[in-house]
């Protein structure tokens, strides 16, 4: 029975491409293989994905370059990035961008499968007691979380990411207060492990950023229990 999941894989080598392509339909996905970044944006705007998997070293257009023109149309859609190279830049990159996980070939499939199905089966959760509140003041910044706008007094304002939106919102809503790296982790991530981990240090560190215009607001990092939102 098909699963009715379709996922975009843009890989550049024909025959590792087809292998993975044919692996994932018997296991019962819907695959389109693109061959290269153009291809595959193209692919991405003519059809509805939920998941994408994308090679980084890519001819004609690479990966990351890909994954930041599927961002702009979709903040939110799961990806998966695939390359050759072990290299710390592109890990860090592609979390920038938002990556959902990252693997290095040569890859085991059933590995790549089990993190597909984990993306997959995550289930967006709602808190019920705070999701009808979402305008914010605090130092000189005030924040609509239904908007994704924070905007300082100056009249700077930020259009916030899906993640960033709701990190910030957690983190406001515990003003001055520890918010704990798992609980957070599980709300929005709905997972809990070291690539998720990474990914949120890297929202941490756009998030400070932002916050930066006011030099009374700090977030701190509470050494292996999560983060404090607070102002001197």
């Amino acid at each position: 029975m098909k699963s009715n999941k379709k996922i975009l894989l843009v890989e550049d080598d024909p025959n590792f491409g087809k292998i993975l392509k044919d692996y994932l339909t018997i296991n019962n996905y819907e695959i389109s293989l693109a061959v290269n970044g153009i291809e595959g944006f193209e692919k991405f705007n003519k059809s509805e994905f939920d998941l994408c998997i994308l090679d980084i070293m890519m001819p004609f257009k690479d990966g990351l370059t890909l994954a930041k023109e599927i961002r702009e149309v979709n903040e939110s859609i799961p990806l998966i990035f695939l390359t050759a190279k072990n290299l710390k830049d592109d890990v860090l990159k592609g979390y920038k961008i938002g990556a959902d996980d990252y693997l290095t070939k040569p890859f085991d499939s059933e590995i790549l499968l089990a993190k597909i199905k984990s993306i997959l089966n995550r289930k967006p959760s709602v808190d019920t007691e705070q999701k009808d509140i979402f305008e914010f003041d605090f130092g000189e910044f005030s924040f609509n979380s239904k908007l994704r706008i924070l905007t300082h007094k100056e009249g700077d304002s930020f259009k916030l990411s899906p993640k960033e939106n709701q990190l910030l919102k957690m983190l406001v809503l515990n003003f001055d207060d520890l918010l704990p790296r798992d609980i957070a982790l599980n709300k929005i991530w709905r997972d809990a492990n070291y690539f998720t981990s990474r990914s949120m240090d890297v929202y941490i560190a756009k998030l400070r950023k932002y916050l930066e215009k006011d030099l009374s607001l700090k977030i701190i990092n509470v050494h292996g229990e999560g983060f404090r939102l607070m102002q001197d």
